[in-house]
């Protein structure tokens, strides 16, 4: 059995199956389909709707982008896909989660176990307390190996070894011997992507893989990525708060607030023309290259707790441009252009306006791209 890619000479993985090659929208059939996704828990001030009613597709070979605040129901939308929101978290019935054809919630728990990190791979949010402390990170990849793989215990070290060359640690077969706490934070990191990727799923949801790195690791990560999805072929959804990255490695975005889909749209048009006031709002905090330095706009007030989400629109309470409708009746996810939609009644006004008729709003050139911490 072939071994992953190694920056140190290692086995070459095989080609990806045809339909695993570049996306082409919207022909091919979808990679990963989320329907009318619901995630509550029971909580002492009540029941909190983190998730409530989110639609969201990844099709082979692309990298999506999921943005929003801290709060708005990104990493549970994340777990919810693998089946890994733990008690008092429940998936409310009539959710669909199909990946690959197959619905993913209605699968046993030993057939969900059998996906869950072979054929699709999750990033963790934070090393440090995604990784096991008493394991070495050899053992910890191994493990995967000889979960998925059926491989024997010498194969799957050395595969883990390889793997650890691949993202680009180095003294590959020393660190394998290591703990966590033996590591830097940039290579705990590049660890859970070795992990991730053991199984070269076809799908890796990668959950702020930059988080509480400095910009330089920040970019020796996102670049590995960039090369590890060439050579596997797999589709990417990348979790964020930064807009940055995702008008760099993104080809579609979604724009998540109050556990719903506020906007989705194609890259280049999000950033061309937001057709919601949060997506502007969003835009409008990031710091600019290309402008005088200023102090950065910033979205009054935060998100609501998901207990207490406000009646009709969720972002009204914050929104500049509500107006009574807003404060009576939820929008739902309105036409806003060719292939893009946004969750307001003024989705296709031009109140809203173009980011090219605005000094205020970033364009994707105009983005810096600055460290941040997790969602």
């Amino acid at each position: 059995m072939s071994g992953p890619v190694g920056a140190g000479g290692g086995p070459q993985p095989p080609p990806r199956p045809a339909d695993n090659g570049p996306a082409m929208a919207p022909g091919p059939a979808p990679l990963l389909e989320i329907a009318d996704l619901r995630v509550t828990f029971a909580t002492e001030e009540g029941v909190a709707r983190a998730v409530d009613g989110v639609d969201l597709v990844v099709r082979s070979g692309e990298t999506v982008g999921l943005v929003g605040e801290s709060g708005c129901g990104k990493s549970v939308t994340a777990l919810a896909v693998l089946r890994l929101v733990e008690h008092p978290g429940h998936i409310a019935h009539g959710s669909r989660v199909r990946f690959e054809g197959r619905d993913l919630l209605a699968l046993a728990e030993r057939d969900i176990r059998a996906v869950r990190g072979n054929h699709l791979g999750l990033i963790f949010q934070e090393p440090a307390s995604a990784l096991n402390p008493v394991l070495t990170i050899g053992s910890q990849i191994a493990e995967v190996i000889r979960a998925h793989q059926h491989a024997t215990r010498s194969e799957a070290r050395w595969r883990a070894i390889e793997m650890l060359r691949a993202v680009g640690i180095p003294d590959a077969e020393k660190r394998a011997g290591h703990y966590p706490h033996q590591l830097s934070g940039g290579m705990r990191q590049r660890a859970l992507i070795a992990i991730a990727l053991a199984c070269r799923p076809h799908l890796l949801i990668a959950d702020e893989p930059t988080t509480a790195l400095d910009v330089t690791i920040q970019a020796e990560i996102l670049e590995l990525l960039d090369g590890l999805q060439r050579s596997l072929g797999m589709a990417v959804l990348l979790i964020t708060h930064n807009l940055g990255l995702v008008a760099e490695r993104t080809r579609r975005v979604y724009v998540m607030y109050g556990g719903q889909i506020v906007e989705e749209a194609p890259t280049d048009a999000l950033f061309a023309a937001p057709a919601h006031p949060y997506t502007r709002g969003l835009m409008a905090a990031v710091p600019r290259l290309d402008s005088p330095r200023e102090r950065l706009a910033a979205i009054p007030g935060q998100v609501p707790p998901a207990t207490a989400w406000p009646p009709a629109c969720r972002f009204h309470p914050r929104c500049p441009l509500a107006f009574e409708r807003c404060t009576t009746e939820m929008p739902p996810l309105l036409a806003a252009g060719e292939a893009r939609k946004a969750r307001c009644w003024l989705a296709n006004s031009r109140t809203v306006g173009r980011a090219d008729e605005r000094t205020d709003a970033p364009t994707q050139a105009g983005l810096r791209e600055p460290g941040g911490q997790g969602s």
